[in-house]
């Protein structure tokens, strides 16, 4: 159509009519006047609509599988993550399963003794260069900890505190050379002192070189004047060699102590002492002995074995 003043005129025309029937199907509602029109227009232009979403439709069905294969893909990274998050929480729950069987095990040892205990977690170790066996717990002055207290775990004796912060303390360990031990044997009064080889058993002085001491012989702490540094009763270690006295005034033994000190956790700071020494009552139980196997043979004599009578008549 040409660009011409009718053309114009039809147009505006064209356009104010639309204007006026869009008002008119408003006013209307559902009684519009074009109501039967629009259904019209439906039924002429449906099923061309419905070509143009079929041949859309492919298009609109991979947008959609792109965005759920990103929601797939968010839904597996979120499982991924509690997945992880389990598995930490299952191993944390091993690790505090471990804490508690370690403080149970020291409640036990604390309630045989009666020793009040402040409990505490091993936070840091200190190096072993130069035999320095120490390390740092999470409690401090602000506990009521004290320098010079008897510091044990559910196996025994542990070591002793030797310095204490507001919240933390240092402990030198049994095993430490600076670190040095009032014992005595158990089931009797042989006395002696311990001291720490770093690695290597504790080496044991007995004042009686005359003791009748063996190998699996058992030792607990003397205790000390005044229950500092040391309270009595604690388990020391298991006596696993014995020197000869060879007529000495002392007699040496190394004893395997009962504490693993490159595997301590839980520990407990013996705040108050026991009103009377414990003796053995703390030391844990006997293993039982395993009984040997014995073996009797029968020999049972076979039927065509001759006998003396008839061995002397053939000769």
């Amino acid at each position: 159509m040409r660009d011409t003043r009718e053309s114009r005129l039809l147009l505006v025309l064209l356009v104010a009519v639309a204007f006026a029937l869009i008002t008119v199907d408003i006013r209307g509602g559902e009684d519009s006047p074009v109501d039967g029109a629009r259904q019209g227009a439906a039924t002429v232009f449906g099923p061309m609509e419905d070509g143009v979403s079929a041949a859309v439709d492919p298009v609109g069905n991979a947008v959609s599988a792109i965005r759920d294969s990103g929601e797939r893909h968010d839904r597996l990274a979120e499982l991924e993550k509690e997945n992880a998050a389990l598995e930490a929480k299952l191993g944390s729950d091993d690790r505090n399963r471990s804490r508690l069987t370690q403080l149970d095990k020291m409640l036990k040892l604390s309630g045989a003794g009666q020793y009040g205990i402040k409990g505490a977690q091993v936070i840091a170790i200190g190096a072993a260069q130069g035999f320095s066996w120490t390390i740092t717990i999470d409690v401090g002055a602000s506990d009521g900890i004290k320098r010079d207290m008897t510091v044990l775990n559910g196996d025994g004796l542990v070591g002793r505190v030797t310095t204490v912060g507001p919240d933390t303390s240092t402990v030198l360990l049994a095993n430490d050379p600076d670190f040095t031990v009032g014992t005595r044997m158990e089931a009797g009064d042989e006395l002696g002192f311990a001291s720490g080889q770093g690695d290597r058993p504790l080496r044991v002085e007995l004042l009686n070189g005359k003791a009748e001491i063996k190998q699996g012989d058992r030792l607990v702490t003397f205790g000390s004047q005044a229950d500092k540094p040391f309270v009595p009763g604690v388990p020391v270690g298991v006596v696993s060699r014995v020197d000869p006295s060879a007529g000495d005034l002392t007699r040496t033994l190394y004893v395997t102590p009962y504490v693993s000190f490159s595997k301590l956790d839980i520990v407990g700071v013996v705040v108050e002492a026991p009103k009377k020494d414990p003796r053995d009552t703390v030391l844990p139980a006997k293993p039982k002995p395993t009984p040997t196997p014995t073996v009797t043979v029968t020999v049972t004599p076979s039927a065509n074995a001759p006998i003396d009578g008839q061995i002397q008549e053939e000769q």
